[in-house]
This record gives C-alpha cells, structure tokens and sequence, in this order.
C-alpha cells in the first residue's frame, strides 16, 4: 500500500460484495437471452417480439442512468447502489410470475430500471476505493464481474430453464439479487462524504461539465454500436441457432456466447492494466474495435467448433475495450472527481439508448432478410461509430498536469507522472 493509498478497513471485503453483487446483477441482463425459444413457445411469440422483451430492459436502464447519477450526487454511492439491488431484485422476480410476453416486457423495464441505479454507482464506489494510477485493475476487475454473471445467466439460465421451466431461470436470478441487496449494507463501508451540494443549483454545478464533455459524447457514440453487437451476440445467439441449427440443444446452444463472456474476465485486467499504461488508449480501443466488428461478419459461416474460437477472440476483444471505455472518463478534465458517476451514467445511457434500438433492428432484420444480413447489419453497426474517436481526448498527458480529487478526503492531489 502506498503512501497516498487511503487505508480504508474492510477495502477487500466492500469490493469483494460489489463484486459479487456485480455477478448477480448481470445473471439477470442475460438468463432471459438463454431462454428465448421457450419463451417464444410458451406465449406463442415472433422473434420481433421476443426482441420487444429483451429491448425493454435495455431502454428502463437506459431512461434511469442519468435520473442515476443525479441520485448519486445528491445520496452517495453505498446508498443509491443498496436502493438498486432491491428494486432490480423485486422487478426480477415478479417477471418470473408473468402471464404473457406483454406483462414480462414491462417487468423487464422495471428490472432494466433497477439495473440503471446500480452500475454508475457500483463503479464509483470501486472507484472511490482506490487512488488515481491503480484504479485501472480493480474497474477491470469489476467489469470482469459483469463477464463472470452473464455467462451464468447465459449458461445457468439455459440449464435451469430446459429442467425446471423458464420461470425458475427468472425467479433464481431475482432471489438471488435481494439476497445480494440483504447482505451489502453490512460489508460496504460508509465512507466519508465530500462537501457535495445535496440540492438544486449545486448538484447542476457539479453535473453541467460533464454533461456538455464533448469527449464523452463522442466515446459514447463511438463504442455505441459495439455495445450494442456484443448484446445481440450474447442475447440472441440462442434464437438464431435454434432457427439456423435446430439439431443443437439449447445449454449446447448456449455455450458458444457463454465462452465470449468468459474470455471477458481475463481481457477486463488486463485492458485495464493496458489503459493504465497506454499514452494513446483510443488507439487501443480503435484496434480490439476493428477486430470485433470484422468477426460478427463471420458468424453466419462458420460452424461448431470455428464459432467457439470466434466468440472466445469477441470476447477478450469485448474485456479489454470495456475497461478502457470506462476508465477513459476517469481521465478527462472536465469529468474525474465527484462526477465520475454522473459521468458513466452519461455513458451508459447513450449506449444503452442506441444500443437497445440497434438489437431490436436485429431482430427485425433476422425476421425480414434471414440471419446472414442480421449479422452483417451487426458488423456494420459495430465498425460505422468507430472514426468519432478523434473527438475523445485519448492521451494521458491531457490530464497528468492537472488535479483530481482523493477518492475519500476530497483533497486536490496532483496526479503522478508516468515514466516514459
């Protein structure tokens, strides 16, 4: 532990519940994309439906990111992040009691909206824990977490649902979140506040810098289409290969997306560590970018054993571009300090509001076209957003000559220079 490292009691135990609560939180974005097809038989419903049932989500965690962050600012956040395990839990298992694909979107929305309170805050909080120059591993680590929960939601969600019915996969994964939500007041630390305006013109103060960040906007809009490529991979490979391959079992089905996410949980320290140490990120974010957007092309054409590689090179690529994604803001002048929640929300928000529409595009798409032009329309949404990098201060160096605040005194510290 260095010198400016704050010695916080308990640090490993408060970002070992966040983890956890980061795992359980993604189990419940994913199990509903491992059991499509006995959705789909069980309400009668169309592929664009089930699109409508999955996207619903998407856009409650979308409207909610920035209603998120302003919360954050005015509460902290250990508050808005316990207040969001119970809200997502609650809506999580009430959709396993839905009597049609109508009532299960809009439960849906609800747990999308429970998932918005959580991830910005969550992420502060890990954040908050650690001093600038070694926050990179840990924001990887937890990204790791979200890998860790999807392909148990994936894989878990598939099993369960074939055994026991496609309301057990829904019902384990909202349990399972207000048992996280139970436990995390008493292992999350109430750390010490900064002199935070709690109320009207002084939240806006805070918050009006980031909002008008111009490198924001643009890393959102560039890593938008990509958000939205590695959902649809992971949320309706299932689908497509019960339509394209219907000799292969779902959980068989279901493993090919489960190896990309689990190929994540390395590529997330490690595309920290990287972020930490490259002078350029964007050009790293550019490159594991290309990448990506060239092998969704492939999908359509290759078969068993080739996609298990494909998904595990997707994966990694999705680890290490994420990491970065979400520490890049960390470093901008205008959105370190008390906004860096408010400042993912932003983030998050763009995504998940371009990205939801893009993969219910997909489901239209694979519906009207076939699935070989679904998955060129994925590449192509994944590559277009990727030249708005320019806009997006991407050097270290922009930010090394200026100051940050400690993550728990409050106190502007210079941030070290890197040798080199």
């Amino acid at each position: 532990m260095t010198a400016a490292e704050p010695q916080l009691p308990g640090r490993e135990r408060a970002v070992g519940a966040l983890l956890f609560a980061r795992v359980v939180y993604a189990v419940n974005w994913y199990n509903v994309g491992a059991i499509l097809p006995l959705l789909g038989a069980h309400f009668d419903a169309t592929t664009p439906e089930l699109g409508v049932v999955v996207s619903s989500f998407l856009v409650g965690a979308a409207l909610f990111q920035l209603v998120a962050g302003f919360a954050t600012l005015r509460w902290g956040n250990r508050r808005v992040s316990i207040f969001a395990l119970f809200l997502m839990g609650a809506f999580a298992t009430a959709s396993a009691f839905s009597p049609d694909w109508q009532v299960l979107a809009l439960l849906r929305f609800g747990t999308g909206a429970g998932a918005a309170f959580f991830f910005a805050p969550a992420l502060g909080l890990v954040a908050s824990l650690y001093p600038p120059g070694s926050q990179g591993p840990v924001i990887g680590l937890y990204n790791s977490g979200f890998s860790i929960g999807s392909g148990v939601g994936l894989f878990g969600g598939a099993f369960v649902g074939e055994v026991y019915g496609w309301s057990a996969a829904l019902l384990v994964g909202g349990i399972v979140l207000l048992a996280a939500g139970a436990i995390a007041p008493f292992l999350l630390p109430a750390l010490p506040r900064t002199r935070t305006p709690r109320a009207g013109r002084g939240l806006w103060d805070i918050a009006l810098p980031a909002l008008r960040s111009r490198s924001l906007w643009a890393l959102s809009l560039a890593i938008a289409g990509l958000w939205a490529a590695f959902v649809i991979a992971a949320q309706y490979f299932v689908q497509y290969a019960s339509t394209v391959h219907p000799t292969w079992p779902i959980a068989i089905a279901a493993g090919i997306p489960t190896v990309m996410i689990v190929l994540e949980i390395p590529g997330g320290p490690i595309g920290g560590h990287l972020g930490e140490r490259a002078l350029e990120m964007r050009r790293v974010i550019l490159l594991w970018g290309i990448l990506a957007g060239v092998l969704f092309f492939l999908i359509p054409y290759l078969g068993f054993p080739e996609l298990f590689g494909l998904f595990a090179l997707l994966g990694f690529a999705d680890g290490v571009i994420f990491a970065i994604l979400y520490l890049l803001p960390a470093t901008f002048p205008e959105t370190h300090g008390e906004s860096f929640a408010l400042a993912l929300a932003l983030l998050n928000a763009i995504q998940i509001a371009l990205g939801s529409g893009l993969a219910l595009a997909f489901a239209f798409v694979a519906d009207a076209y076939g699935y070989t032009v679904a998955w060129w329309f994925t590449g192509a949404i994944a590559l277009a957003p990727l030249p708005l990098l320019v806009w997006v201060v991407g050097r270290r160096e922009s930010v090394e000559r200026s100051a940050v605040r400690a993550p728990v005194t409050g106190r502007a510290v210079p941030l070290p220079r890197r040798p080199g």
